[in-house]
């Protein structure tokens, strides 16, 4: 199992098993902060890099090695 540390996840690179609307290759943009400043940071903007399109995950997903895979294959 991978090993993932939330604060070096910014401006990672990640690409999708299964492509995503045919997009393989997405970034971690940015970090969404928790309405309570005391609570850890959970989620992160991934942008992919063909279209733009962002979404909102949990950064515990990219954990799942039948789903993401870390850098650009």
């Amino acid at each position: 199992m991978r090993r993932l540390n939330p604060k070096k996840l910014l401006l990672s690179k990640w690409t999708a098993v299964n492509p995503i609307n045919k997009e393989l290759h997405f970034i971690v943009r940015c970090v969404v902060k928790p309405e309570n400043e005391t609570l850890p940071v959970e989620q992160f903007e991934l942008e992919a890099i063909h279209s733009g399109r962002a979404q909102i995950i949990h950064w515990r997903e990219l954990l799942n090695e039948e789903k993401w895979l870390q850098g650009w294959k």
